[in-house]
């Protein structure tokens, strides 16, 4: 939200009171608190009828310094807020000189200086100033309509990029944009998004992060074009600066505050196929597609039924519809009996058709308007009403209806929706309707999430879930919602979830060849090979269908081969899950990541880092011309061989079975013998594809992780010579060694290959 008009001007209607001049600072061993004028204050009557801006400043977590900006401090605070993991007792230490106040904590240093006016600097352990927020920069603002804002404006160094604030689908860089923190089912097109973080990433090696979980209006050098705005409607705002010195670190350090992402089980790495939305399918239907897909060779990990699995106008009730499936049990045991894991559909909203209506109305599980009458519309479905999340006791009827499905043999849910949630309601336990709004999803899949790990265990539940805010990381997978068929969507698609990326989400999927409309063969054949290339792989669309064979049969050979060769990557990609899992960094890595002091990668969002040692560009184009950018160092073509050094631009062209899939100078990348499935014996005949450096010292450290994540074995790997040796530990199984366009060797224990 804006608030000037230019430089000089407030707008119409518009009254801004700035924090100006410090009158007190009180002092504690672990944090302070000041207090600003909001005018010069010249005389003892200048303090007569006019306010303090109360300005708390803390540390949650080492490396995390909060801000909390206050107006009037007795406002009624009903929740709902983020669950941060912060120390007992905070962290950080205070310290005075003079003037001069100062909160450090680990890397990170606030300076408060009480001479001159108003400011906050915020200082890396090297004394670099990251950001500040100088004059006019913290304040609260009233409306013609009444309503009350409280802002802060971080300064933006020049040549300094803004990255996240969630899954958009706008330009990856965000600097120039005006972001409006509010969900909403906009699809892949418009600057609206399906999941909104109030978090960013700075260039400079730092992130901010807004407390709040309801509307907040980010201005990214939109209004003051040197300054990030961050703007609430509310008495106060708070939020926590996050060091860095890497985009990494900051990642690590933000999401130890809002949650780490549980770790998907393996076998949903591989491909799901779906029914698709408004298409026709039975049983008849869906045995076709398995049996298509095995008749091609095609793997296929997980079957899911979307909406139609339940009959018309009665969403949700969670019952298979008996005129198409009339024997849900066995259907479902025949194709587990096929190696298959089930995925249903579902949603939040209980339609008035459906026989839950009326009992989850008469337990008082769905949200109620002010008056005490149900919310209702007609919107999406016929009359339906809204689950109350809040509630526990509707969590827990919630989770019985979806328990009954787990009983049957459904595997996991796709939690659609959860984003258009009203305001004009009540809540159970008395939530602020406005801060709900975003939040609601966030109850919503983890009530789904926490039952399956129930049920299935830990390490087992995965969802395939479209809205999230912060903290949503927590529970996986994301896709990126309703796209269109085309190249300009995929690319749009990209950009969205490289957003989420550095928004602190580990994992993230679309749908292949677009949601809306049906694609052509070109389009579907190249982002085969970008959704294969993606932390999750679905086939999905609305109304046609999307088994590979109705593309053509290159359509399934592009299927088959990265099908399979992300089977053979799995060790690789498990591994970079399980990182994800521990630290926060995502398994799809925009180049700004992985490269940070290259300034070429600032601003890159058609390729990406598939963990640490795979570099994907997407083709977006039928022809197969494709611009990559390659880091300084040694890169090899995954599929051909070929050898390019960087750092260096390059105009590629690939037929639809290739695409610039590079392997990191230094890497060793573990590959599966076993290509039939992705939750395979990956220490059955492993082959250690290595990419060595030139280095005489050379030495590096590959694990193979189990399917639990867990370490498995480790190879160590080291120049000797002319020789690289490989030796293993934690097992006695044979394995390969594959020096990339060079030889190879098999044996156990201690292997030895000629480097050439």
């Amino acid at each position: 939200m804006k608030f000037t008009d230019g430089f000089w001007r407030i707008r119409d209607g518009v009254q801004i009171s700035y924090a100006t001049e410090v009158r007190d600072v009180r002092a504690e061993s672990k944090r302070f608190t000041s207090y600003a004028s909001t005018k010069k204050v010249t005389r003892r009557g200048d303090t007569l009828n006019a306010p303090l801006v109360t300005v708390d400043c803390f540390s949650p977590a080492e490396g995390v310094v909060g801000v909390r900006v206050t107006h009037h401090a007795g406002k009624r605070r009903p929740g709902p807020d983020f669950a941060l993991a912060a120390e007992a007792g905070g962290a950080g230490e205070v310290r005075q000189d003079g003037p001069a106040t100062e909160l450090t904590s680990g890397p990170l240093t606030l300076r408060l200086d009480a001479d001159g006016g108003f400011g906050l600097t915020f200082l890396d352990a090297d004394g670099r100033e990251l950001t500040r927020a100088g004059a006019k920069s913290t304040a609260y603002a009233t409306t013609a309509e009444g309503a009350h804002h409280v802002l802060s404006r971080l300064s933006l160094g020049v040549g300094e990029h803004v990255y996240g604030l969630g899954e958009r689908f706008t330009p990856f860089v965000k600097n120039g944009q005006t972001v409006d923190v509010w969900q909403a089912d906009g699809g892949t097109s418009s600057e609206q998004a399906y999941k909104n973080v109030p978090f960013y990433l700075s260039s400079r090696g730092y992130g901010v992060f807004v407390n709040h979980p309801g509307a907040v209006s980010f201005e990214v050098g939109s209004e003051s074009v040197g300054q990030v705005q961050f703007s609430v409607e509310d008495q106060t705002l708070e939020y926590y600066v996050i060091a860095g010195p890497t985009p990494k670190d900051v990642l690590g350090r933000y999401t130890a505050l809002t949650g780490r992402p549980a770790l998907p089980p393996a076998w949903s790495f591989g491909l799901w196929l779906s029914t698709s939305f408004t298409t026709s399918y039975d049983e008849a239907t869906v045995t076709s597609f398995v049996d298509g897909m095995a008749e091609r060779g095609i793997p296929l990990s997980v079957f899911h039924f979307d909406c139609f699995w339940m009959r018309e106008y009665q969403w949700c009730d969670f019952r298979w519809d008996p005129q198409v499936f009339p024997d849900p049990e066995g259907m479902l045991a025949r194709l587990k009996d096929r190696g298959l894991r089930i995925s249903v559909w579902i949603n939040p909203y209980i339609a008035q058709k459906s026989p839950l209506f009326d009992e989850a109305a008469a337990l008082g599980h769905l949200v109620r308007r002010p008056g005490g009458d149900v919310w209702q519309w007609d919107l999406w479905q016929a009359g339906m009403g809204l689950v109350d999340f809040t509630s526990p006791d509707a969590r827990a009827w919630y989770q019985g209806k979806l328990k009954a499905l787990l009983d049957q043999g459904v595997d996991c849910f796709k939690t659609d929706f959860g984003e258009r949630i009203p305001t004009d309601v009540v809540w159970h336990d008395g939530s602020d309707p406005e801060r709900m709004h975003n939040y609601y999803t966030h109850l919503y899949n983890r009530t789904v999430f926490e039952l399956l790990e129930k049920e299935r265990g830990q390490g087992e539940a995965v969802l395939f879930a479209r809205s999230a805010t912060a903290g949503g990381q927590q529970y996986p997978v994301h896709w990126g919602g309703d796209c269109w068929s085309s190249f300009e969507a995929m690319a749009e698609s990209l950009r969205g979830g490289l957003s989420l990326s550095l928004s602190g989400f580990g994992f993230w999927s679309h749908d292949i060849g677009g949601f809306e409309g049906t694609p052509s063969p070109e389009v579907f054949k190249r982002w085969l090979a970008f959704g294969l290339l993606s932390s999750h792989s679905r086939l999905h669309g609305s109304t046609s269908y999307r088994v590979p064979w109705a593309f053509g049969d290159e359509a399934v050979d592009v299927a088959r081969r990265f099908t399979l060769l992300k089977h053979r990557l799995m060790p690789y990609l498990y591994g970079t899950a399980a990182e994800a899992h521990r630290t926060g960094v995502p398994m799809m890595r925009p180049m700004v990541l992985e490269f940070p002091a290259d300034p070429a990668c600032r601003p890159l969002d058609r390729q990406y880092m598939l963990g640490p040692d795979l570099l994907v560009a997407p083709v977006f184009s039928a022809e197969g011309d494709v611009e990559v950018y390659l880091p300084e160092g040694t890169w090899t073509h995954l599929l051909s061989g070929e050898r390019v050094t960087g750092p260096c631009w390059r105009t590629e062209h690939h037929g639809y079975d290739s695409l610039p899939l590079y392997v990191r100078e230094g890497a060793v990348l573990p590959l599966a013998g076993d290509d039939s499935r992705a939750d395979g014996d990956w220490l059955d005949a492993p082959v250690l594809l290595a990419h060595p450096s030139g280095a005489s010292d050379y030495a590096a450290e590959v694990t193979v992780p189990d399917t639990a994540g867990l370490p498995a074995a480790t190879f160590h790997v080291r120049r000797d010579g002319d020789a690289l040796r490989v030796t293993a530990s934690g097992t006695d199984r044979p394995f390969t060694v594959r020096v990339a366009g060079g030889a190879e060797a098999t044996g156990s224990g201690e292997v030895s290959v000629r480097v050439s």
